[in-house]
């Protein structure tokens, strides 16, 4: 009974992130969920009480396994600049890939308290991965210095996400370079 319980909120789960990567937070419904699912709308309520809960459990779920990502690829690396452009090539690389598209549209859209912090959460520990290296480089605020450079990452995810007329290529590029050269260009 536990295997199919688990087995039904994994799919609910994945109903959720193939919704919200197709047509943002408004297409996150229960009965959108119970369609994709075939379950019964009432069955949806037995998983999440509402669709902050929803929300809060991809987060739960997707943003560990999409931070493990980045933090591979820095340790892959062996210079501080080497993990700078790790950091931010990685989280570029998982654009197109449907957990970050959901997480997208998830801060995109209106969540209650307790959904928003989970993502600031999150991002956080996204950030403080960043922050040893730029120590590494001397800075003298690596902190705020991280926090400015997950700012130009997230820049950079919004427009390829636009789907804005330079290559998300050359935008990776360009945030690239901006991460480790600043606008000196």
């Amino acid at each position: 009974m536990a295997e199919h319980r688990t087995m039904q909120r994994d799919a609910l789960l994945d109903a959720a992130r193939s919704l919200l990567s197709e047509g943002g937070t408004e297409t996150l419904t229960f009965p959108a969920l119970a369609e994709r699912t075939g379950l019964a709308r009432s069955s949806v309520y037995e998983y999440f009480r509402s669709r902050a809960a929803v929300v809060e459990e991809l987060c739960a779920v997707d943003f560990p396994v999409w931070a493990a990502e980045v933090e591979a690829a820095m340790e892959a690396a062996d210079t501080p600049e080497a993990k700078i452009e790790a950091y931010v090539r990685s989280q570029l690389a998982l654009v197109g890939d449907r957990r970050h598209r959901a997480v997208v549209a998830i801060s995109a859209g209106e969540l209650d308290t307790g959904a928003r912090e989970k993502i600031r959460a999150a991002h956080g520990g996204l950030v403080a991965m960043v922050v040893e290296a730029l120590g590494a480089l001397g800075h003298g605020e690596p902190r705020m210095t991280a926090m400015l450079l997950q700012g130009v990452v997230d820049a950079a995810v919004r427009r390829i996400e636009l789907g804005a007329a330079e290559h998300p290529g050359t935008i990776t590029e360009a945030a690239v370079a901006m991460a480790l050269r600043g606008v000196r260009g």
